[in-house]
């Protein structure tokens, strides 16, 4: 190769690993899930997830080999001020340079068609797909015991 040749194939190679730097902005932290039982069909998982990127993401699904399909939902309360859970096709946004809270009473993750029971200790693989980070594969701790209702803190929106 000339020199000319490994000097551009080097710059491709620095474009390509800084653009892969700069797409990894997503960071997860103290996520658990849980389900309402041994017989539970359903579970939910929740979470912190911080962007420290310069731009606004997305959050538009998750994945897991733990249930049939994973939907991202949240409460809304309906005219009779009754609690409903919906799904949010939209996805979330996850702000730029700020924390967005997956929290019980609010937006979660939502496991449906759980394909084994989620048991106190165990691990949930899950993928997160953010519209601009891609795919991020995290394990989540399962803790059936955990009493917090958005314990987490306030919602950042």
């Amino acid at each position: 190769m000339s020199l000319k040749s490994n000097l551009l194939a080097t710059m491709a190679a620095v474009t390509l690993a800084t653009t892969a730097f700069a797409e990894s902005t997503i960071a997860v932290d103290d996520a658990y899930a849980r389900s309402s039982g041994k017989t539970a069909k359903a579970g939910a998982a929740f979470m912190m997830i911080q962007n420290s990127g310069e731009t606004d993401d997305r959050l538009i699904g998750a994945k897991s080999d733990a249930a049939a399909r994973v939907e991202l939902h949240t409460h809304k309360i309906d005219d009779a001020g009754v609690a409903k859970m919906i799904e949010v096709e939209e996805g979330f946004v996850i702000p730029a340079g700020e924390t967005f809270m997956l929290q019980r009473g609010g937006d979660h993750l939502m496991f449906m068609g759980l394909t084994a029971p989620f048991e106190q200790g165990a691990k949930v693989p899950v993928t997160l797909i953010f519209e601009n980070a891609g795919e991020v594969e995290i394990e989540i701790p399962v803790d059936l015991d955990r009493k917090d209702k958005g314990g987490h803190g306030s919602h950042s929106n």
